[in-house]
């Protein structure tokens, strides 16, 4: 490929919306163009990309027994009615009428279609298991599109679907698509790491999710570096303190804490540690009205633990506070409340003795608090907060290490949440009807190419993974329309290349070498071999690997062998 021939469109400086450095660099390189918030054109260097992104996933998915189909994009109401979710997505779920007035949705996602074609295919357990998957672009409208691909409306996902007859073969296919996604990202080149995740609004039971670790990504994760545990803060459990409660030893004292709201604020001010105070949040909860949870000075609350808790709720209005303790936020507190209101403590909490908290009077807290003799034991402990760096690992095989990770795959233990709604059913040996037994498995296709940029790029632009760049090797002439030489040399060279089947862009641009340089640079080609009068009268080519700092000689009659073993070794 020439450039001359090929619609490369760089920029030096990327948009003022764009913020997060794959955005810009996908910008900037002539990867995207924005057509609207959060929907962009694939230009043709970045569809190279996407392709080789998607070429990957399609043979590894094919590899692991899984069938290829293609659904439709525009789905009609009624399959969503029927599993309650046309009332429950909410607005991210795009709603359109036809002509008719009839109701349909922009697909976010294809369970509702894959359960309709099944249970009008599948009859017989013999039939079963089956495994569907597509490659498809979805829609989802996001209040706040951005990041570029990272979190637009519409993207493309390779969504999968697999039928049971029980749950163990469930289980059994789960495995099959953990270690396929494990062959999958290894083969992209990217690091990355399966977390066990919660499974939110699609439903069902076991998950994991898959996330190339990058210093920008939006999820944290807790793993620990001495074994194989790895999940979502959302989801790592903190375990109980092993240490026992101290004793009490001082009485309770009502402080003067004035305009102290804040944990750090308040335990600068007493002269304590922030780990020794204990911080009351009320909540509304739909089932057990006004709640407070106590958490530990240092800690944050944990939403999704605490909602397995507590179920559906809501923080408290200022105005509810002051009617059931007396104050407002910031010096509220579990001492001397009405006894209808539900306590429940963190694990960290119940082993803490001597603490401080608020004292439900505007500008005081309470010290040397201690349960059993200044209040009540916690009625309930569960663990509801996010775990921190240097807890113990839930394995007990050392301690937890943080790291951030921009989640790009995510499989699902379904079970009958669908089949069940849908009536997706087939009939055993015994000619007795059952219920199917369902799995998910998806990536963000066109999310892997941000999250590949996220986690491989330098000051001078993207350094894609050899497997994933839209070409191989860029052939940068110097004087290519001055000296017919070099000219001669560098169309000899493109042609024996591409004979090997490699992909190469050869920048016949009439533009000075340091733009061609840059421009190379940029949209993260691996290797790169300089054409110049004077070395070839020495019988030499320039190489340079996008990650080297200087380039190297090599003799242009060995530049196949050379670059097959710079291939071999990626």
């Amino acid at each position: 490929m020439r450039t001359s021939q090929f619609l490369l469109s760089t920029l030096k400086e990327a948009p003022a919306e764009a913020e997060v450095i794959s955005h810009k660099l996908m910008i900037r390189a002539g990867l995207i163009k924005r057509l609207a918030g959060g929907i962009y054109t694939w230009m043709p260097l970045g569809l190279r990309v996407l392709r080789k992104v998607e070429a990957i996933i399609r043979d590894e998915m094919n590899r692991a027994g899984a069938q290829e189909l293609l659904m439709p994009a525009v789905i009609p109401a009624e399959l969503w009615q029927e599993t309650g979710r046309w009332e429950k997505y909410g607005p991210e779920l795009l709603r359109i009428k036809d002509r008719h007035h009839r109701d349909f949705v922009i697909g976010p996602t294809h369970e509702e279609v894959i359960t309709d074609v099944v249970r009008r295919e599948i009859k017989s357990y013999r039939q079963l298991p089956i495994h569907l998957y597509q490659i498809q672009t979805k829609f989802r409208d996001e209040i706040r599109p951005r990041f570029g691909v990272m979190r637009g409306r519409e993207f493309l996902m390779k969504d999968g679907y697999s039928f049971h007859t029980s749950f163990a073969d469930l289980e059994r296919e789960y495995g099959n698509m953990y270690d396929t996604y494990h062959r999958i990202f290894q083969r992209l080149g990217l690091k990355f790491r399966a977390v066990a995740a919660d499974t939110g609004s699609i439903g069902g039971t076991g998950s994991h999710e898959f996330h190339v670790l990058a210093d920008s990504g939006e999820d944290a994760i807790a793993f620990c570096p001495d074994s194989d545990y790895a999940a979502n803060v959302e989801l790592a459990e903190a375990l109980a303190p092993t240490t026992p409660r101290v004793a009490p030893d001082a009485p309770l004292a009502k402080e003067p804490t004035p305009d102290k709201t804040q944990c750090g604020d308040v335990a600068q001010f007493l002269g304590t540690d922030v780990t020794q105070l204990v911080k009351s949040i009320a909540v509304v909860a739909a089932e057990g009205g006004f709640t407070l949870l106590l958490l530990r000075g240092d800690h944050e609350l944990n939403e999704i633990k605490a909602e397995k808790v507590i179920g559906e709720f809501r923080f408290a209005k200022d105005d509810e506070i002051v009617t059931a303790l007396g104050c407002k936020p910031g010096y509220i507190g579990p001492v001397d409340i009405d006894a209808g209101i539900r306590v429940i403590a963190d694990r960290s909490v119940a082993a803490m003795g001597d603490f401080v908290c608020g004292a439900n009077q505007a500008g005081y807290h309470f010290t040397h608090v201690n349960f059993g003799r200044d209040l009540p034991e916690p009625a309930q402990v569960a663990d509801i907060r996010n775990v921190i760096a240097g807890d113990p690992c839930p394995d007990g095989k050392g301690p937890l290490e943080l790291c951030r990770g921009v989640e790009v795959g995510h499989i699902f233990q379904l079970r009958t949440r669908y089949s069940q709604a849908m009536n997706c059913k087939f009939l055993d040996e015994n000619g007795k009807e059952q219920v199917m037994e369902m799995g998910c498995y998806g990536i963000g296709v066109s999310r892997i190419v941000g999250a590949a940029i996220e986690q491989n790029f330098d000051d001078r632009g993207i350094i894609f993974p050899a497997a994933i760049a839209p070409f191989q090797i860029a052939i940068v002439p110097m004087g290519y329309h001055k000296n017919p030489v070099v000219k001669e040399a560098a169309d000899k060279l493109l042609v024996e290349l591409e004979s090997l089947g490699l992909d190469v862009l050869l920048d016949d641009r009439n533009e000075r070498p340091g733009s061609m340089f840059a421009d190379m640079e940029l949209i993260g080609i691996p290797h790169r071999l300089v054409i110049g009068e004077r070395t070839l009268k020495e019988g030499q080519l320039e190489y340079k690997g996008r990650r080297d700092e200087a380039a190297t000689l090599i003799p242009a009659g060995d530049v196949q062998t050379f670059i097959r073993e710079k291939l071999c070794a990626a």
